[in-house]
């Protein structure tokens, strides 16, 4: 971090308030007859709603208000350079295509990276009232008031693993293959619960999150929670998956090795 970085508990109070902003949006939309959805894709569907943009701008105005030295990364808007070394990445809504279907699956995924990693990630539910926070010796899900710890379990065979993905299909066909060869050799497999499945992961209900065609936005907010948690996380080759693509986030170095042996094996388009 730079000498320019403010304190965790600065950081903290902060990223409660850009979750409390994004809330604010979020559901007032969420499950409302007057959302309007766009198409960001000419095929297939990737939707956009105001909810999204609302948010986002939001908690890109309270950046502006009290750090405007850092720079802002998000999925609806311009990247805003920044002067301190810090910049924040906002997902407003990660799990757009559960919002318009009236999952309580999507989040606020909110990141702050010091240039070299995430170091501090937090997910917000608002409608369920579940907030996960991960950073600076910190991780726990605050409810109602309530902080309850995070810790990954204790899983370490593939066979005793529950794995879920947000997609039945993973990106391409050869993702998609060296998905479910992971998947076929877990006791369960569970499928489109977007950033929530990360937070269950951090929370110690599941074992292996397994994903591709990620953005920067939409992976670095669950890195670091996932790792404050106790869990192993990489790409599929074992490398670090900060800027987005395919991601495998473990309960222990062993369930994470074994799967990363699989997918090791497996040619990727």
């Amino acid at each position: 971090m730079t000498d320019q970085a403010p304190s965790p508990e600065v950081i903290l109070s902060l990223a409660s308030q850009l979750a409390d902003a994004a809330a604010e949006q979020t559901l007032k939309w969420f499950r409302a007859p007057a959302l309007v959805t766009q198409n960001k894709w000419s095929e297939g569907f990737d939707p956009v709603t105001e909810a999204d943009k609302a948010a986002e701008a939001a908690m890109r105005a309270v950046l502006k208000a009290q750090r405007p030295e850092d720079a802002v990364i998000g999925e609806e808007s311009h990247n805003t350079m920044g002067t301190s070394g810090l910049s924040w990445v906002l997902d407003p809504i990660d799990g757009t295509r559960g919002y318009v279907s009236g999952t309580p699956t999507w989040g606020t995924l909110i990141a702050l990276n010091d240039g070299q990693a995430p170091i501090f990630g937090l997910i917000d539910q608002p409608y369920t009232g579940e907030r996960f926070v991960g950073g600076f010796g910190m991780a726990f899900m605050e409810r109602q008031g309530v902080k309850t710890p995070l810790a990954t379990r204790n899983t370490r065979h593939l066979s005793q693993a529950t794995i879920f993905t947000t997609f039945p299909e993973v990106g391409s066909p050869g993702e998609a293959e060296a998905f479910h060869a992971v998947a076929e050799q877990c006791q369960l497999t569970r499928y489109g619960m977007d950033c929530y499945a990360y937070a269950l992961l951090a929370l110690g209900q599941i074992d292996l999150v397994i994903e591709a065609g990620l953005q920067p936005y939409d992976i670095q907010a669950p890195i670091a929670l996932v790792k404050a948690a106790g869990g192993v996380v990489s790409d599929w080759r074992g490398g670090n998956p900060m800027n987005g693509g395919r991601c495998i986030c473990a309960a222990t170095p062993e369930l994470h090795a074994a799967a990363l042996d699989i997918l090791r094996e497996v040619p990727l388009d």
